[in-house]
């Protein structure tokens, strides 16, 4: 069993965010492919994604799909170490949560900044990677 998890293949943070958690994800449970790959595309259609409103990282586990901190917290559960503790924040109600997310995400390319394509992983990562 695994996730997806759908990134801005863009943006500098979100890339760096995969390697983060391609190194605290040992057991090789999530895979990764760029929002604006043909495979993201895709599962942003399937599951009637707003991307107006989406645009930096899609978890889809167990054939749901979750956005902004949900999906960053659903993340956090399933890394190695104590970054799985950050799942608890999941009591703040989520109207607070994804204020402060999506305050984040809208400034991340001038904070980050970004690449003019989507990121090529390296051989050792590439099978983490849907196409």
């Amino acid at each position: 069993m695994s996730a997806i998890i759908l990134f801005d293949g863009v943006c500098n943070f979100c890339n760096a965010s995969v390697n983060f958690v391609i190194a605290r994800d040992r057991a090789g449970y999530f895979k990764f492919a760029p929002l604006q790959s043909e495979i993201g595309e895709d599962v942003i259609e399937r599951h009637g994604i707003d991307t107006t409103e989406t645009d930096s990282v899609i978890l889809v586990e167990d054939n749901f799909a979750y956005t902004h901190s949900t999906a960053a917290l659903r993340i956090a559960r399933r890394l190695d170490g104590l970054w799985s503790w950050l799942f608890l924040l999941i009591v703040i109600p989520r109207p607070i949560r994804d204020v402060f997310y999506r305050l984040f995400a809208r400034y991340r390319y001038r904070l980050f900044g970004r690449q003019d394509a989507c990121m090529m992983p390296t051989p050792d990562i590439r099978d983490r990677f849907l196409s």
